[in-house]
């Protein structure tokens, strides 16, 4: 289907990720600050380790990944740099992430929790993994040393539908995240009030993440404008 169909521009849709993706990474901050005690990577308040995790796995790893997923339209530099800016921001999104996930099993083994029984843990450390090997992958085929064109033009289209597969995973974890946080949270013995009004933060943050991602995925296949 001819991308000019929609009758619009990746232009307007980019400035809308801008905004949502910005106002979750804002929420996120708030949550961890104002209802979680704040951040610390050693702490006798193991809860301020765990806090780490979400930051680092959305600003750090979803927000900065698609930063990268849309250099190529938000860039207005020459195909060969866009092509570096696309690796370094996917790369830099790769090393926060793994160290979100550092910090979620530095308290689970500190809280003597058991790690990787959850189905959000398993999307998460699947869809950093593959994004890792995604992006070797790339830097190979794509950069140094370069397939020839022949085989990038093969290589091309696969390379694209699974850097959204993996991303629209990564966007799963942080969903079943959020449920698994609050289902846990719902069974502790925090006062009911309290809980509902953060429940309705994290959920509304829940939601925006969900559009963001949405308006991610539509600016890639939507003309440059």
């Amino acid at each position: 289907m001819d991308s000019n169909r929609f009758g619009i521009t990746s232009r307007p849709v980019i400035l809308l990720v801008q905004l949502f993706g910005v106002t979750a990474c804002i929420l996120l901050f708030y949550w961890v600050l104002h209802y979680r005690g704040g951040l610390a990577f050693h702490d006798v308040n193991k809860q301020r380790i765990f806090n780490l995790h979400p930051l680092f796995m959305f600003v750090g790893f979803i927000f900065v990944a698609s930063q990268g997923i849309l250099s190529y339209k938000i860039v207005p530099v020459k195909k060969d740099r866009q092509k570096l800016v696309h690796l370094t921001l996917l790369g830099l999104a790769i090393i926060l992430g793994a160290i979100g996930i550092y910090a979620v099993f530095k308290f689970h083994n500190e809280s003597h929790i058991k790690n990787l029984y959850s189905l959000h843990s398993w999307l998460g450390i699947s869809a950093i993994s593959l994004f890792g090997l995604q992006w070797v992958v790339g830097f190979i085929a794509f950069l140094y040393p370069g397939a020839s064109k022949n085989r990038r033009e093969r290589i091309l289209p696969w390379h694209l539908f699974f850097g959204l597969f993996l991303y629209a995973m990564a966007i799963a974890a942080a969903e079943t995240g959020i449920l698994e946080k609050l289902t846990f949270e719902e069974n502790s013995k925090m006062p009911l009030d309290q809980f509902s009004s953060e429940a309705i933060l994290v959920n509304s943050t829940a939601i925006i993440i969900l559009i963001f991602a949405m308006l991610v995925v539509l600016s890639t296949i939507l003309p440059r404008g």
